[in-house]
Parts: C-alpha cells; sequence; structure tokens
C-alpha cells in the first residue's frame, strides 16, 4: 500500500479543547490543538505541482484538483475525527507513559532494575510523578542488541507486572514483540500492548494480540534491532513510514484489532539516521491522518546527544522535555520517557501557558 498523495495539518495553534474557530481552525483529533492550513505531499517523479504547497482551509475547500485528492479524504476527515479513550484514558490532553526497563542491556538504564523490588519501586515512584501509563521492557530492542528466549523474558516481566498490579491500578503496558509474552502478559493484568515490530517480528502476534482484547501499538523499525543502524535508506522517510504503518493497521484490522485499539508510533532511533529523525519529529502530525492516537518515544535517544553533544544517555534529560515538547506541539496523544517528572512538569505547564487553561489530574498548590 503506496498512496499517491499525502495531508499534512499545519498552522497547528493551541486552543482550548482544540477549538479553533477563534482562529479560522479546525480541531485536531479531538485534542488540545486545531489547525488552520493543509501541506500536501505526493510521490509523483517530478516532485508534482502541488508537492510541499500549504494551503488555507478556505482554500483546500474551495479548490478541486480532480480524482487524485478523492483518495485525500480520508485523511482530512481522519485529522478532524475526535480519538477515543485508550483503556479507559481519555485522550484529550497529552499522556506520559513512564518507562521501566527490566534489561540488563538497555541502551539509558540497563541492569539498574536487576530485582524486581527495585523494578516495582521506580514504577510506582513514576507513578507518583505523573505517569498515566507504565511501560515494561523485559527485552532490549535497541540498535545492535540481541533477542532473548521467551522463557528469559517472562522471568524477568511476569513477576514485576504481578506485583505492580497488585500495588497500583494504573495501566500497564507491556513491551513486547512476542505472542506468547502477549497472551501471558494480558492473563496477568497488562492493559496495553506495545510492539516494536508492529506486530509482524512473530508470525502469530497478530492472532495472540487479538485474542487479548487489549490496545496495541504499532511502531515503525527498518529492519531488526542487530542491524537496524546499518546504513538505513528511505525514499521519503515521512511518507515511507505513514506507508508503513498504514499497512501495518491494516493487518490488525483484518486479524480482528478494531481501529478504536490500535496508536502508532514512528520508531524515533529505529533504522534512522539523524536527518530521518528529524524529519518524523518536524513532519509527525502527518500521522494523524491514520486515524488513530499517535505516540512519540524520543527519550534519552542517541538523536538527541547529536544534537546536543552530551554523550550519556541518562545525560539527556533536557533535550528528552524538548523532544517531548515538540511532539505535543504536534498533537502527539502519548509521550513515552524516562524522565517522567520533569516531562510532566514540562508539559503542565506548556498546556496551561498555551491553552489559557491548567487541566491535571493532582491539587494545585497555593496561588502565587
Amino acid at each position: 500500500m503506496q498512496r499517491g498523495i499525502y495531508l499534512r495539518p499545519t498552522g497547528l495553534l493551541p486552543a482550548p479543547a482544540g477549538d479553533g474557530s477563534l482562529w479560522g481552525g479546525l480541531p485536531l483529533a479531538g485534542g488540545w490543538l486545531c489547525f488552520t492550513a493543509i501541506e500536501i505531499r505526493n510521490r509523483r517523479p517530478a516532485g508534482g505541482e502541488r508537492d510541499g504547497r500549504i494551503f488555507s482551509l478556505g482554500e483546500f475547500s474551495e479548490r478541486e484538483w480532480g480524482r487524485d485528492t478523492l483518495p485525500a479524504a480520508d485523511l482530512f476527515e481522519a485529522f478532524r475525527r475526535p480519538r477515543g479513550r485508550l483503556a479507559g484514558l481519555t485522550l484529550d490532553r497529552p499522556r506520559i507513559m513512564g518507562i521501566v526497563n527490566l534489561t540488563p542491556d538497555s541502551f539509558s538504564d540497563g541492569g539498574r532494575l536487576a530485582s524486581v523490588d527495585a523494578a516495582v519501586a521506580h514504577g510506582l515512584k513514576l507513578v507518583d510523578e505523573g505517569a498515566d501509563i507504565l511501560d515494561l521492557g523485559a527485552e532490549s530492542t535497541r540498535p545492535g542488541s540481541q533477542a532473548v528466549p521467551v522463557d528469559e523474558e517472562l522471568r524477568r516481566m511476569l513477576p514485576v507486572l504481578a506485583a505492580l498490579r497488585e500495588r497500583s491500578d494504573v495501566l500497564i503496558s507491556v513491551d513486547t514483540r512476542k505472542a506468547e509474552v502477549m497472551r501471558r502478559a494480558a492473563d496477568a493484568g497488562a492493559d496495553i500492548l506495545n510492539d516494536v515490530s508492529a506486530l509482524s517480528h512473530d508470525p502469530d502476534a497478530l492472532v495472540a494480540a487479538a485474542e487479548t482484547g487489549l490496545p496495541v501499538v504499532l511502531m515503525h523499525a527498518l529492519g531488526d534491532p542487530k542491524t537496524m543502524q546499518d546504513n538505513p535508506v528511505y525514499e521519503d522517510v515521512l511518507l515511507d513510514v505513514m506507508d508503513y504503518l498504514e499497512r501495518r493497521i491494516v493487518a490488525a484490522r483484518a486479524a480482528g484489532i478494531p481501529a478504536e485499539r490500535l496508536i502508532v508510533d514512528p520508531g524515533i532511533g529505529f533504522g534512522k539516521t539523524l536527518a530521518h529523525n528529524l524529519a518524523l519529529m518536524s513532519g509527525l502530525a502527518m500521522l494523524h491522518g491514520l486515524g488513530v492516537p499517535v505516540l512519540l518515544g524520543a527519550s534519552r535517544k542517541r538523536f538527541i546527544g547529536l544534537i546536543t553533544g552530551v554523550e550519556a544517555a541518562d545525560a539527556r534529560v533536557a533535550g528528552s522535555v524538548g523532544a517531548a515538547l515538540a511532539g505535543i506541539a504536534q498533537g502527539a496523544q502519548i509521550l513515552r520517557v524516562h524522565d517522567v517528572a520533569a516531562t510532566r512538569q514540562a508539559v503542565d505547564v506548556w498546556m496551561a501557558a498555551t491553552t489559557g487553561r491548567v487541566e491535571c489530574d493532582r491539587p494545585l498548590g497555593p496561588a502565587a
């Protein structure tokens, strides 16, 4: 599946409840932004006369370009359609997914949570700091990583999942590529499945994910983690990722997973150069045309170090917060982060300062 024409909502402005009437805009995905213009992209060999052109909403609705615009109508409608709840969680404001790495070889904090007690304590700390979701990962998928046997992944995952489920009602996501882990995690109380291969790594994953009845994050990655950073090449990374994720949505729906249970992730750092990552970050709003929530996982990634010159992953907190704010400025509904407290504080202030309203789940302090 490859589209001939693509739309990207642009002229994005924060507005209470996404009501853009003051700016002559339309609400974006039922969230906190409105869009006031549309960029048109296509894959014509010569770029096409409209490629990269931006039209106001008035121009877009008034002009007729022939039949080749008809396939874009679904994209435009998807931009406007509010997103439903995710495992009961509303997506009318940014939600934070806190990372709990249970692996000895994660790129940022591998081995730090080696015991069940340490992992559970860290997860509960992230909840106290404002995480809406915890994402448990028991197999590292960093560049160059080796696959982990199913039994080992379950050994690392299930005790932590069970202990967290017993002590907290926070939503728990399980980061796995394996059908058996998906099934066992669902039985143990997981709320969301998060697959970096978009249910393509394990031949049984589509069926298993459908059987669980859980929401699923479909992420784009170019190749296997072991080799994905070996000279990744795209025709156009934003359009290629859009097409891939659309194909995986079609596959998931054909397997019995409704669109209402799907989330997409562009896969920052998974088979991408610095230029690829920046193109995806700057064009992220295009993915709202898929009609499902968008998750951004840019926390502590290598591209932040390349931009800032900060070598140590755990020292990239400020850069990670910057990436998170760039994401919500394009309507990303879920931010997958290591540093929950810093991200939560920045997001709350950004939302309050740009929309003029304070919206959070915690009691407000005394007035300044």
